[in-house]
């Protein structure tokens, strides 16, 4: 068949494609309708040149990466089902962790305690009646030996989502590797640690804005020299969103906050094409079905343009955006909560045809608790009927083309760029790194969101908007005390404090405390604060007398009043 004019970009990809399948990075699998109709693997204008400004939407695998990273689409490699967990103490983690891997997880994602997301031991004060409650409570590296006892690090990818004391639990995972015997550096996950969302968005920072930036800097140097494969950073949409942003701000702010990191790796003299590919990406996948496709599309289009035209990425690898999702906690309901799993289903579904690398379902009882393990299988379920029944992943971007997505995809982007200019002006030089630390020191995101979440609850009040089960169609037969939800002892917190007790007693104190001690002197350098951490870490320091070793040195941070 002789290929039209103007065919160029589908010539390209069908090679590249077909490349990809001769050396076997194609899976094996029935790429054919339910009723046995063969499927392309991606679909486009026979005639690019009828198509006005078509390289903005492009092929799979091309710059600007629109439809997709690679050429084969979801035939080359499933997204990785990443179910987010983490409860109680470390053993109890654990046993869940190891369920949802033999049930079909492919990686891990764990959530932690409040009083570890703060840098707080189980012990200290701060602490008492949150241990456990919302994640894994986690005191110093001896936590992590259990929480991934049988399960290979190096063979895992890992994901953690904690951010303000994220360098210290890094070095405690790092210790826990070794300990396995590890190859350090090959070991490949995600860390989330970024810094600027918690001022705009989830509010557990540590210090002030700059120290933060110092370690975030110290930790991008460590791993693009000894951990490649693994980010450093993981830019989170995903808590901007669930503070009540629209869509085209949670799309926004977080790409300013990646672009923030850009500039920091830029600053310590890291190329570009080295370290851009160590930032990931965390986004929300809200109810509205279409926006959140566009959305999707849109920050893959726009990063792999900025990082070519402005930070000067020459490699494919260093312009790509990847990006894990999760769906809308927020647009879950404890009235009628089995309505939860089709708002999951649906955004999940959303998160795969915008192209995500990896995806956490949420739970149906998580408005109320943490979820039961019954509710925890029907999360990962939802994934794997997606995967293996619905036929989405047998087609690249599926939708690419459709009028409807592809207006929402460059309206979503025209937003963004209104506001990248608006946060570069409010800086004192120009760059998205002054605009954000100022942005932050006046209020102005948190400002934002608040004006965004208030505009849409007036209208859920008003029956503007509907929410099933909460505003309208409130008729039940059943309700949520019918549920059995996952309950936290008391009794995981008195044994965590007791475990604690009994680790700072058996360890060489002495050493733990120099370590620590040592690790303040760097911080008083210029040095890389990494290797100190990790010293203080195998020594059994814990995640406090890290953290409050470094409070004492850096102070604290409190958000200004704003009216």
């Amino acid at each position: 068949m002789t290929e039209p004019a103007g065919s160029e970009a589908r010539q390209r990809w069908q090679q590249r494609y077909e490349s990809a399948q001769a050396a076997g990075r194609v899976r094996e699998a029935d790429f054919t309708t339910l009723s046995g109709v063969p499927v392309e693997p991606a679909y486009g204008p026979a005639d690019e040149r009828a198509v006005p400004d078509f390289a903005r939407i492009g092929w799979p695998g091309e710059f600007p990466f629109t439809r997709g990273l690679h050429p084969t689409g979801y035939r080359g490699r499933l997204w990785t089902i990443r179910q987010f967990a983490g409860f109680g103490n470390a053993r109890q983690t654990n046993e869940r962790f190891r369920s949802l891997l033999a049930a079909g997880g492919g990686g891990l994602s764990v959530a932690f305690d409040m009083p570890t997301l703060m840098g707080r031991d189980s012990d200290d004060p701060r602490a008492l009646g949150e241990v456990g409650h919302c994640g894994v409570a986690v005191d110093s590296a001896a936590d992590l030996d259990v929480l991934f006892a049988g399960i290979p690090l190096q063979d895992t990818t890992t994901s953690m989502t904690i951010s303000g004391p994220a360098v210290p639990v890094f070095c405690m995972y790092l210790v826990a590797a070794e300990r396995q015997g590890a190859d350090l550096a090959k070991l490949d996950g995600t860390l989330q640690t970024d810094i600027f969302k918690e001022y705009t968005a989830q509010k557990e920072w540590l210090f002030a804005p700059e120290p933060h930036l110092r370690l975030i800097g110290d930790l991008m140097e460590y791993c693009a020299h000894a951990i490649p494969a693994y980010k450093p950073v993981s830019v989170s949409g995903y808590h901007i969103r669930e503070a009540g942003s629209t869509a085209a701000q949670e799309l926004a702010y977080t790409l300013a906050d990646g672009f923030g990191y850009v500039e920091l790796g830029l600053s310590r003299g890291l190329d570009v094409d080295v370290f851009a590919p160590g930032l990931s990406f965390f986004f929300d996948a809200h109810i509205d079905f279409f926006e959140e496709i566009a959305k999707f599309r849109a920050a893959r289009r726009i990063w792999a343009r900025w990082l070519r035209d402005v930070y000067g990425a020459r490699t494919a690898k260093a312009q790509q955006l990847r990006f894990h999702t999760q769906t809308a906690g927020v647009s879950l309901t404890a009235q009628q909560p089995e309505n939860n799993i089709v708002r999951t289903a649906v955004e999940a579904l959303a998160a795969v045809l915008g192209g995500t690398n990896s995806l956490h379902t949420n739970a149906l009882d998580e408005v109320l608790a943490l979820p039961s393990a019954k509710a925890a299988q029907i999360a990962l379920r939802t994934q794997q009927v997606l995967a293996e029944e619905t036929g989405v992943a047998n087609v690249a971007d599926p939708l690419g083309g459709s009028w409807y997505v592809e207006a929402l995809t460059d309206s979503l982007e025209a937003q963004a760029e209104e506001v990248f200019a608006r946060i570069r002006e409010m800086g004192s030089d120009g760059s998205m790194t002054s605009g954000i630390l100022r942005g932050i020191e006046d209020g102005w995101f948190t400002g934002e969101i608040a004006e965004a979440a208030f505009t849409y609850q007036r209208a859920l009040e008003k029956g503007e908007k509907k929410v099933v089960g909460v505003n309208t169609l409130t008729d039940s037969v059943t309700d949520g005390d019918q549920l059995e939800i996952l309950r936290i002892s008391h009794q995981v917190e008195l044994d965590q404090r007791a475990e604690l007790a009994t680790r700072r007693q058996d360890r060489d104190d002495e050493a733990a405390r120099a370590a620590v001690a040592r690790m303040v002197e760097v911080a008083r350098t210029d040095q890389n604060m990494v290797p100190a951490m990790l010293a203080a870490a195998r020594a059994e320091a814990t995640l406090g007398e890290i953290c409050d070793a470094l409070r004492a040195e850096w102070g604290t941070y409190t958000e200004p009043a704003r009216f």
